[in-house]
């Protein structure tokens, strides 16, 4: 016979959690780390009221920052841990981990990735990968398979590849590079696992995304021969491509993958036609696969996919386009003269320009003919080619300054401003060639007479506050109502890497009160 549930004393139904007090539930939280303390917060109220308690917090404070000491009182320990985490994510501090160094070639990085606590740089047809352990570079590998320019570096997870092998790897991630060489390669462990040929000529990119599902994940690139190709990253041995798709009359500049329906591979060619492609058509019919066109004004610059919604960064503007009837939707954001960069933030309805002298903040809310920004982030005398936005802060740089500049994405207010120079180097030197922001880091590479120069930054144990933080600002360093407090929706993007309703495939956070309240 099968065990049946516990009981409760004085009644007959079955022991719930809300039959257990809240200073055991406490107890129990304290043996969670911080991801599952903050998926607790969105269950229920009071498995939220538990996870929002001083002792659990403040063991998750100690964890954190064990130099540091809790402030008890008001106000409360959960308070002063999203302060921090808020303010470090922000680069709001003067004292970062500073790691710089000339790298083996006398090459300028052209691209940049950080993976975990690993460097990865591309210099001509090379890439370096430096490991970061404590205050120095630990370890240095050089990966030279390419045997012409590298023109493109994509970080995919390994469980989504042939490669993976037990639940050890799940943090794993392999890098993937394409290159003038008219070869794609799949680097794992410091060596190349597989060599994709197949283009007719130099390979100039990547889709940002995998396409499929699990199990059968396809990588998309295109080339200067002006088409676009499947490769099979989830099975082994294939090493030419599953199809090819004919149509653009151009070089293919940028491929994304749509969100609402990972099997459409959107395509833009540099004389800015766009065409939409079902991945999902059988091989026999590559001619036909082709299920949408249009084209933008301008030289392309950026495509982005979110939801049905496919943006295109052209020109001096960036439309949207309705996947689903090929029609312009409206126009997002109006950047001229020109447009050099462009990032999106779908969780706050945020776009991002970038431009000569300056970026722009946009909401994509405000569908009209002529939108208006809604802050302008000053970058003076330069043109904002390097651009980072997250749920945090916005980074820009160019290659006409050696200064980058941090923001508040909520606010548009300048958090810091990083000299990327070797110390003492004179003002009249070369700007930035690559930049790479992830969380509390930031890399940049060029601003020295040395081209092979790196400026490495950890923000993530820092003590002493950015001269430009104004501390009466109150409630302008958030994006809550309430002075100091963030929406915990926003906390957990950082935390989880996606919003809660993309995680919980709902809009609905009504049971779940913002931080505090």
């Amino acid at each position: 016979m099968a065990d049946r549930p516990p009981q409760l004393a004085g009644h007959g139904g079955p022991r719930t959690l809300a039959d257990i007090d809240a200073d055991s539930l406490a107890h129990c939280f304290g043996f969670l780390g911080i991801r599952d303390v903050a998926n607790l917060a969105m269950t229920c109220k009071p498995l939220c009221r538990v996870a929002y308690s001083d002792p659990v917090w403040n063991r998750l404070f100690r964890e954190q920052w064990p130099h540091l000491s809790v402030s008890f009182g008001a106000p409360g320990v959960r308070e002063q841990f999203l302060s921090r985490h808020m303010a470090l994510h922000q680069l709001k501090f003067d004292d970062p981990l500073e790691i710089y160094f000339n790298t083996t070639y006398s090459i300028p990085a052209s691209h940049m990735l950080l993976d975990g606590n690993a460097i990865l740089l591309a210099q001509g047809s090379s890439i370096q990968r430096f490991q970061v352990s404590s205050s120095e570079i630990k370890d240095h590998e050089l990966l030279t398979a390419h045997g012409a320019r590298i023109t493109c570096m994509r970080l995919f997870p390994i469980e989504e590849t042939s490669l993976f092998r037990n639940v050890m790897q799940y943090e794993d991630n392999v890098l993937v590079t394409s290159s003038s060489d008219r070869t794609i390669r799949l680097w794992w462990k410091g060596r190349s696992q597989r060599c994709f040929r197949g283009h007719n000529g130099p390979v100039t990119t990547l889709a940002d995304t995998l396409l499929g599902n699990s199990g059968s994940k396809v990588l998309a690139s295109g080339g200067e021969d002006c088409t676009v190709r499947l490769w099979s990253v989830g099975a082994s041995g294939k090493q030419h491509p599953l199809l090819t798709y004919h149509g653009h009359e151009k070089p293919l500049s940028f491929l994304t993958v749509a969100r609402h329906r990972t099997s459409l591979l959107v395509s833009i060619s540099r004389d800015s036609r766009v065409r939409v492609w079902d991945t999902s058509a059988s091989s026999s019919s590559c001619l036909s696969s082709c299920v949408g066109m249009t084209s933008v004004s301008g030289s392309p610059v950026a495509l982005k996919c979110y939801d049905t919604l496919c943006y295109v960064a052209a020109g001096a503007s960036v439309t949207a386009i309705d996947l689903r009837t090929m029609q312009k939707a409206f126009t997002v954001a109006l950047h001229g003269p020109k447009l050099y960069s462009f990032e999106m933030l779908p969780s706050k309805w945020l776009i991002c320009s970038g431009g000569q002298d300056k970026a722009l903040l946009w909401d994509i809310r405000k569908n009209q003919e002529n939108p208006e920004p809604v802050a302008e982030l000053e970058l003076n005398h330069n043109r904002v080619k390097y651009l980072h936005m997250d749920p945090y802060k916005v980074v820009a740089g160019g290659p006409f300054g050696y200064k980058v500049n941090v923001w508040e994405t909520s606010t548009g207010f300048l958090t810091n401003s990083l000299d990327c120079r070797v110390p003492g180097e004179t003002e009249e030197i070369p700007g930035l060639s690559a930049m790479a922001v992830d969380g509390c880091r930031i890399i940049t590479g060029g601003c020295s007479e040395m081209p092979g120069f790196v400026y490495y930054r950890d923000f993530s144990n820092c003590y002493v506050a950015s001269s430009l933080v104004d501390d009466s600002t109150g409630s302008k360093f958030w994006e809550s109502d309430l002075p100091g407090l963030v929406p915990i929706s926003e906390f957990y993007r950082g935390l989880m890497g996606v919003s809660f309703e993309e995680a919980t495939g709902s809009a609905d956070t009504s049971m779940v009160d913002k931080v505090g309240a």
